[in-house]
Order: C-alpha cells, then sequence, then structure tokens
C-alpha cells in the first residue's frame, strides 16, 4: 500500500503555509491568466519565494496551467513555463496540448500532470497522453468507485482523485454576468459587489439547490451545489493505491481549508499505521461539518453512483 499525497489548492503565500503546515503534502497554485478556477493569485515572484521553503518542508508545488490556450497566449506560454522550471516548480496541470509542445521547447525537465476535467475517463486515453509525457493523470470526477480503482490498476500513470470540495459544472468563455447584469442595466461596480458577494445559479425546478457561480478573466464557470466528503471512505482508495488524494480549496476559507487537511491527514495517517484494526473516529467529520456552509450538503459525489449521465 502506498502512502498517498495529499493535495489542496491554495490562494495565497499564507494559505500555502497553513496548509502544508497542517499536514497537506503538495498544494496547487497559480494564476488567471493560465490557469482556471483559481482561489487567489500566486505570481512567479510569490513562488520564487515560497518554492524553497517548501522543498526545506518536504513539501511540493504544483502550477495550474489548465486553461484553453489561445492563439495569443503562445508565446507568453513558452516564456511562462521556462519560468517555473527555472523556478523548480514540482509539476504543471494541463489539459490543452499546446502545454505539452511548449514544455518540449522551453521546459523540457518539466513534469506533466494530464487533467482534462470530465473527458479524463479512460486508461487508455492516460496511456496517450503518459506517451507524450504526462506523468499524472487527474481523473474525472464523474467516475465512480469502481471505474476510479479499474483506472488505477489499468495504467502506469500516477492517479489523481478529488476527495473533498465543490466540484465545475459548466465553463463558458464568455462573460456572462457581466451580460446578464448590462442587460438589466445594472452598473459595473454593481456586478464587481455582487460578485464579492457571491452569485449563485438556482434552478426552478430544484429552488433549495445553489450553484455558485465563479467568474474571472476566463470566464463564466458554475459549480456543483454540495461538496465531495470522502473522509469516512478513505480506506477504498488508500486499499486501491491511488497516488494522490485532492481537496477542492475554491470559495472556503482559510480556517475551513486548515481544518479539512488536519482531519484528512489524521484519518490517512491513522489508516496506514494499523489498516487491520482502523477505525473511523467521528469527530474528524464533526469538526468539517462544524464549519461547513448549512446551504451545502457533504455527499459522496458521483463515488457510489451506478450511472454518471
Amino acid at each position: 500500500m502506498v502512502r498517498p499525497e495529499l493535495l489542496v489548492s491554495a490562494g495565497s503565500k499564507e494559505e500555502i503555509k497553513v496548509l502544508l503546515s497542517a499536514g497537506a503534502d503538495a498544494v496547487v497554485v497559480g494564476e488567471p491568466a493560465f490557469g482556471l478556477r483559481l482561489p487567489g493569485t500566486i505570481t512567479t515572484e510569490d513562488l520564487a519565494e515560497i518554492i524553497p521553503w517548501a522543498h526545506e518542508h518536504g513539501k511540493k508545488i504544483y502550477v495550474s496551467v489548465n486553461t484553453v490556450i489561445e492563439n495569443h497566449k503562445i508565446a507568453s506560454l513558452s516564456t511562462y513555463l521556462k519560468k517555473l522550471n527555472d523556478l523548480q516548480v514540482d509539476a504543471v496541470i494541463f489539459g490543452d496540448p499546446a502545454v505539452i509542445m511548449a514544455a518540449k521547447e522551453a521546459a523540457p525537465g518539466l513534469k506533466l500532470h494530464w487533467n482534462s476535467e470530465m473527458t479524463t475517463t479512460n486508461y487508455v486515453t492516460a496511456a496517450y497522453w503518459g506517451d507524450k509525457g504526462a506523468s499524472r493523470a487527474v481523473l474525472a470526477r464523474e467516475l465512480n468507485m469502481d471505474e476510479v480503482l479499474e483506472f488505477k490498476q489499468n495504467s502506469e500513470l500516477e492517479v489523481e482523485v478529488q476527495v473533498h470540495g465543490l466540484t465545475n459544472i459548466y465553463h463558458s468563455k464568455r462573460d456572462l454576468v457581466d451580460s446578464y447584469m448590462g442587460h438589466r442595466n445594472v452598473q459595473q461596480g454593481a456586478v464587481n459587489a455582487s460578485m464579492d458577494r457571491g452569485l449563485f445559479l438556482i434552478e426552478h425546478e430544484r429552488p433549495n439547490e445553489r450553484f455558485p457561480i465563479y467568474q474571472d478573466e476566463n470566464g463564466t464557470q458554475i459549480m456543483s451545489s454540495d461538496d465531495v466528503c470522502m473522509i469516512e471512505n478513505l480506506p477504498e482508495l488508500l486499499d486501491g493505491n491511488i497516488d494522490s488524494l485532492k481537496i477542492e480549496g475554491l470559495l472556503k476559507s482559510v480556517k475551513y481549508n486548515e481544518t479539512v487537511v488536519r482531519n484528512y491527514r489524521a484519518a490517512i495517517d491513522s489508516y496506514l499505521a494499523d489498516p487491520a484494526n482502523y477505525k473511523f473516529k467521528d469527530e474528524w467529520l464533526e469538526e468539517i461539518q462544524e464549519l461547513q456552509d448549512p446551504d451545502r450538503e457533504l455527499t459522496f459525489g458521483f463515488f457510489y453512483k451506478e450511472q454518471v449521465y
């Protein structure tokens, strides 16, 4: 049984240190010019400061370069990847093949984690990207437990699975919030204020479910109405030798993310220390529930659903 990496997204230098100190093995960071759905902006100047600290503590820093690359970004992409490589970033997360092509020329030693969102569904396609240079596959959140374990059993790549937090269900390159507010003749300042407060999509058929709207320079993204929470069921993933367990920290407070990381760390370490006599402690989940938004249910996501669609 391998010791899995506990991974979490972070939005500031301060949060990176808090989450790594709480028990995370690695963090995902980035900046909006190249990364989607980031909790905050971490520049290359920030990385120059934080990477040495992380490496001194045996931790890893991954950078998200998972946006859809447009023609005008090609030149700056190569420059960015070279800078990340020079800073000794531990890996970049990509979905667009342009990142592989740019990395081959500008940063040939850079590790690549393939994340094509909902299309990372089978080990054959993963092997294709492995042949192109990827060392890890980030699985689609729509896979159930059997599919996740089968993927791992048949893949030579590292496998990353999200175990906690919200998930993306829709992405448009258009600024749909601005367009909607403009249609209603709402001033731009009011649009920004609304985004600061948090906007939600509510469907007529499901009035009690709120789908958070997240908009940045990459467009509009609609997120799930609940949060995945697999802390009670980690043994199945640990027995399956999943390489990385991801906590999504987007739209959560630092205190919430720190609490989630600390309790997942405790549950993982407890199981690995003595699998035969492992017993789940209710307080691991209860501490998370105390900070959980009452309007957002903690669920198993798609892990135990027979059919995705």
